[in-house]
C-alpha cells in the first residue's frame, strides 16, 4: 500500500506499507525520525506522542494507512530555522531531560497544553502530561520547564 501525508510541513510518500504498519514505525524506521520512540506499543507511555491534524495522539496507536492525506507534526517539527522551539529549550535549561527517552513525548504534549491554555496550573500541567510516564525523574524539572515556556510564551 502507498501512503501520502504531510510530516512537519513536508508532502512525503511512503510505499510498500503493510496494513499492520503503525505511524510510529514509518515515522522511525522510514523516515529517520527517531524523536518520537517505542516504548509500549500500547499508547500507555506517551513517548511516541505527535500531532496528527493538529490534535496529540500516540503513533504507536495510528495505523499507517490512517494517515493518508493528514498532517503529522513530531517533536523535530517543533523546531524552526535551527533554533528550538520554546518548549525543547525550556526543557534544556531547566534540566528535565535525564535519559531522554519520554522528553520527545513530554515536550509534544506540554507544547499542546501551552498552546491551549498559556497560563496553566500545576494541576493543569500535571493532568495534561497524565498520559507520559518517565522513569528517571520526579517530575519536578519537567514541571519546572513547563513553566518556564509558559512564562516566556505569556511574556511574548
Amino acid at each position: 500500500m502507498r501512503v501520502t501525508f504531510t510530516v512537519n510541513g513536508e508532502p512525503v510518500t511512503v510505499d510498500d506499507v503493510w496494513p499492520g504498519e503503525s505511524l510510529l514505525y514509518i515515522l522511525r524506521e522510514r523516515m529517520g525520525l527517531p524523536g518520537s520512540k517505542n516504548a509500549c506499543e500500547q499508547g500507555e507511555c506517551g513517548s511516541c506522542t505527535v500531532y496528527l491534524d493538529g490534535t496529540t495522539a500516540c503513533a504507536c496507536l495510528v495505523a499507517a494507512g490512517q494517515v493518508e492525506g493528514r498532517s503529522v507534526r513530531t517533536v523535530e517539527g517543533l523546531a524552526e530555522g535551527g533554533r528550538l522551539d520554546p518548549m525543547q529549550q525550556a526543557f534544556v535549561e531547566a534540566g528535565a531531560v535525564q535519559c531522554g527517552f519520554c522528553t520527545p513525548g513530554l515536550i509534544v504534549q506540554a507544547s499542546d497544553l501551552i498552546d491551549r491554555n498559556p497560563e496553566p496550573s500545576d494541576v493543569e500541567i500535571r493532568e495534561a502530561l497524565a498520559g507520559n510516564l518517565c522513569r528517571c525523574t520526579g517530575y519536578e524539572k519537567i514541571l519546572d520547564a513547563v513553566r518556564l515556556a509558559a512564562q516566556r510564551k505569556a511574556a511574548r
